[in-house]
């Protein structure tokens, strides 16, 4: 079996928008979800819209470091 680094790894995706608005202490939360990507067809970091439920609203959401 391969010890190595897997092709498919876990992922986390936080809304863009909640994290903006954390600064002025507007949002009441930050929405996040968990994917996985393949790491050789997308080495660069994901975004996906997803639906947020503290914007009421479809918002992009960026992958975050671990």
């Amino acid at each position: 079996m391969a010890n190595g680094k897997d092709v498919r790894i876990r992922v986390i995706l936080e809304c863009t928008s909640c994290v903006r608005k954390s600064v002025n202490k507007k949002s009441i939360g930050i929405s996040r979800y968990i994917t996985q990507k393949n790491r050789h067809n997308k080495p660069s970091r994901l975004e996906l819209r997803k639906f947020c439920p503290y914007c009421y609203k479809h918002t992009i959401h960026g992958e975050i470091k671990k």
